[in-house]
């Protein structure tokens, strides 16, 4: 028994492992989990133990792939080998829940486990879209190597609202999105989505160095609304639609300030924003842009011309109020004259303006000593006519 025990080779594969016999370097068969005995008194038997618990995440060795595929008979009830094609995707699902991804023109092998493994094909040859079930699974994928294998097979694109997109797969631009996520297959080819806001924007052209007609430097800053109208239009047709507008604005305010005197754009700075306007809508509309309003936030002149304005406009203020102060005082003049003549040759009229005067007069005076009588405080204290003339 002793020498029965130093003449065979005692091997142990435990549950979790696989173990390949070799002789003289030779594969002989799969060894099973259990005790194993091999006569070996020439010591030409090895053993390669693997460990099938990691199966779903390394698979098998390229030798072992090598080996499966000399001696299929003997890893057929061992090993499930997988293959895809140049314009196929596989899904690796274990106990029916996705596991993994296998890109095209790839192949591999899992050892046979407990936990049924399968693989599902996928043709992208022409349909590359991931359809939403899917994608669902793929975006919301909890599971590591899951994760992974999703960021390297798949893209994805969200299109807000009121925004359209333009799919490009090779440069080629192959269809509209509308609202909504998209995801595909980016394998075997370049996928890039452009987008085009469709709503209401703002643009400000700011600072802007201008000569008038008349040489005077101004810095006007410009600001506009706008949207884009015709989608598919400005993506054919400019690389930018911002920088298209922006440059047609500036160059439009540029047009019109300079056949424009400084007295002219600060007089009526509306007639600016319309010629700005006018301008740039029927290019802008050629391009699929809509120009919806132009206005002239700020015209800022130089500190001197500044201070020269402040002196023309302070003039023209004080020269306005010496005008209407000459024509308050020729208003009143004109009103005494007038009340003079309606006084003239009415003894009635001028009794009662003396008898008013005499009220005001008494009523700013606390101590009044009469002499004469009241006939005398009556009618020789406030006197408007000489009486004795007109008693002649």
């Amino acid at each position: 028994m002793k020498l029965f025990m130093l003449e065979y080779k005692k091997i142990i594969i435990a549950e979790s492992q696989r173990g390949l016999l070799f002789k003289d370097k030779q594969f002989v068969r799969v060894l099973v989990p259990g005790v194993h005995y091999v006569w070996d008194w020439q010591n030409r038997y090895q053993v390669q133990v693997t460990d099938i618990l990691t199966t779903l995440q390394a698979g098998v060795s390229k030798e072992v792939i090598y080996l499966a595929e000399l001696h299929a008979e003997a890893f057929a009830t061992h090993l499930q080998t997988w293959q895809t094609g140049e314009q196929e995707v596989g899904l690796v699902y274990q106990n029916n829940v996705l596991k993994d991804i296998k890109a095209p023109a790839q192949q591999g092998a899992y050892w046979k486990t407990q936990h049924a493994i399968r693989i599902e094909k996928i043709d992208i040859r022409e349909d590359f879209s991931v359809s939403k079930k899917l994608a669902a699974l793929l975006t919301n994928a909890k599971d590591e190597l899951l994760k992974l294998a999703t960021s390297a097979a798949v893209t994805s694109a969200s299109i807000p609202e009121r925004h359209v997109g333009f799919l490009e797969v090779d440069g080629e631009n192959v269809g509209t999105l509308v609202a909504g996520t998209y995801v595909w297959w980016k394998f075997n080819r370049k996928i890039a989505v452009t987008m085009l806001d469709g709503r209401l924007q703002n643009m400000e052209v700011n600072g802007q160095e201008i000569l008038t007609k008349d040489r005077v430097s101004l810095r006007v800053n410009l600001s506009s609304t706008w949207q884009i109208k015709d989608a598919r239009l400005v993506k054919s047709e400019l690389a930018d639609a911002k920088d298209y507008l922006y440059r047609e604005l500036q160059l439009a305010l540029r047009t019109i300030v300079s056949t424009q005197t400084l007295d002219e754009l600060l007089v009526d700075k509306n007639s600016l924003n319309q010629q700005v306007q006018a301008i740039v809508v029927e290019k802008a509309l050629s391009y699929g842009i809509e120009v919806k309003t132009v206005g002239a936030r700020d015209i800022v002149l130089p500190g001197e011309m500044k201070a020269i304005l402040t002196q023309v406009v302070e003039a023209q203020k004080v020269a306005e109020a010496n005008l209407i102060k000459r024509q308050e005082e020729t208003q009143a003049t004109r009103s005494l004259h007038n009340t003079a003549k309606v006084m003239e040759g009415n003894p009635v009229l001028i009794r009662l303006k003396e008898l008013e005067i005499l009220e005001k007069i008494s009523g700013r005076i606390s101590t009044l000593n009469v002499y004469g009588g009241l006939d005398g405080v009556m009618n020789d204290m406030v006197r408007l006519t000489d009486r004795s003339v007109k008693a002649v």
